[in-house]
């Protein structure tokens, strides 16, 4: 199920401020189901031991690094980090360049909304996913997640997470200058600590 508040958002739409004409709302609402039917979900996530944090460095087992003193502030209770992907998949990158392509930018902007808040929620599933089972081992997950490329967090981190996770596997590749394609593709991480 799209997240309809979030995608309305990201297109401009304030409550009560901003007025929605009942066409104007079909047209939205078409473009959203028509989302729904070219993107191909998948996610991927793993439990990694934290073996060292530093104030400006996490290092994890397996001889995996971030340099970043806002990471490792975030992760400074946790003791694993939580590495999660996901993907909306090709074939919506490739309806949304086709409805560009044609000069239909408003179904294009839909289509691209719906895809970006979309990928974000399966990144919130994952990490409700983990939550019910951390719960049960008396842990639970950092309510934030940090990106590659997000504040004092390198871009280049990006790679280091897509091959831990294996992201290939999903379809998912990654450039020289570290960006995923397809576009609608997202990595995360967050902090396992034990729970208070």
């Amino acid at each position: 199920m799209p997240p309809r508040d979030l995608i309305y958002a990201r297109l401009g739409y304030r409550r009560g401020k901003t007025k929605v004409d009942d066409r104007q709302k079909e047209e939205i609402e078409r473009a959203i189901e028509q989302a729904q039917s070219f993107m191909e979900l998948k996610g991927a996530a793993k439990r990694i031991r934290i073996e060292k944090i530093t104030s400006s460095e996490v290092v994890l087992a397996q001889g995996i690094t971030f340099d970043s003193r806002q990471l490792s502030s975030m992760l400074k209770d946790s003791n694993e980090a939580l590495l999660m992907a996901a993907t909306a998949g090709n074939r919506i990158m490739q309806a949304i360049k086709v409805e560009s392509d044609s000069g239909n930018l408003t179904r294009a902007v839909i289509l691209d909304a719906v895809a970006s808040e979309t990928t974000d929620k399966v990144l919130d599933w994952i990490s409700s996913f983990y939550k019910q089972e951390l719960v049960r081992q008396g842990l639970n997950l950092t309510s934030r997640r940090y990106s590659a490329g997000y504040g004092d967090l390198d871009l280049k981190h990006q790679k280091t997470i897509y091959d831990t996770l294996g992201l290939n596997r999903l379809g998912v590749k990654i450039t020289d200058s570290y960006i995923l394609i397809p576009e609608k593709s997202v990595t995360a991480i967050a902090g396992i600590r034990q729970a208070a």
